[in-house]
C-alpha cells in the first residue's frame, strides 16, 4: 500500500479554481463535453464521495456514478469546493482511510485502490482545468508518481480496452512524467484552449 497525503495536490486543485474567472466557466476543457463549470461541479462531487469513501461514510455520496448523476456547479463553488477539497485531504490522512474496503461511484473497492483512484483524478484534472484556464501547473511529486504508476498499471492489463478515460496517447519516451500520465489518461499533452 502506497499511502500518499493528498494535501499538497488538493491545495494545487483548490488554486487553480480559485483564480477561475466567471468569462472562463464556458470554455472547453481537455474531457469530452466538458466545460470549466462541469469540471469544477465534478471535482466538488469527487471531492465529497471520496471524503466520504475515506472515512467508510457509504451512502448517497459514494452511491453515485459520476455519469449516472452529472455535475452542476453550485452557485456557493467558490467557497464550497476548497473546503471539500480540504476535508478530502484530511480525511485521506488517516491511515484506515487506506485499507479495508469503501465504495466510490458506486463500485466497491479496497481502500488503497480508491486513494490512488483520487489522486489520479486530482493530478489528471488538475491538469484539466489548467490547461482549459490557460494556467500554469505543476502537480505534487508524489501524487504524481502515484498517479502514473495507476494508469501505467491499468494500461497494462489485458482487457483495458481504450483504458480509464479512453487510449492512451502516445508520447515521446522523453516526455515529462506529467505529461506520460496524461497521454496514458488518453489525453493529448499538447491540447492548448
Amino acid at each position: 500500500m502506497t499511502m500518499v497525503d493528498l494535501g499538497p495536490q488538493t491545495e494545487i486543485v483548490a488554486r487553480l479554481a480559485a483564480a477561475v474567472t466567471d468569462e472562463r466557466l464556458t470554455d472547453a476543457t481537455p474531457c469530452p463535453d466538458l466545460a470549466v463549470s462541469d469540471l469544477l461541479g465534478h471535482l466538488h462531487m469527487l471531492s465529497v464521495a471520496f471524503r466520504d469513501a475515506a472515512r467508510k461514510n457509504l451512502g448517497a455520496t459514494t452511491d453515485t456514478s459520476p455519469d449516472s448523476n452529472p455535475a452542476g456547479l453550485a452557485p456557493g463553488w467558490r467557497a464550497e469546493l476548497p473546503e471539500a477539497l480540504a476535508e478530502l485531504a484530511e480525511a485521506w490522512r488517516d491511515p484506515a482511510a487506506w485499507t479495508g474496503d469503501t465504495r466510490a461511484g458506486g463500485v466497491d473497492l479496497p481502500g488503497a485502490v480508491a486513494g490512488t483512484v483520487v489522486a489520479d483524478e486530482l493530478v489528471i484534472h488538475g491538469w484539466d482545468l489548467a490547461r482549459a484556464t490557460g494556467q500554469d501547473y505543476t502537480p505534487d511529486p508524489a501524487a504524481l508518481a502515484l498517479t502514473h504508476t495507476f494508469l501505467r498499471t491499468a494500461a497494462d492489463l489485458p482487457d483495458a480496452g481504450d483504458g480509464l478515460f479512453g487510449p492512451p496517447v502516445p508520447v515521446p519516451p522523453t516526455a515529462s512524467p506529467l505529461d506520460r500520465a496524461v497521454g496514458l489518461s488518453g489525453r493529448d499533452p499538447g491540447w492548448r484552449r
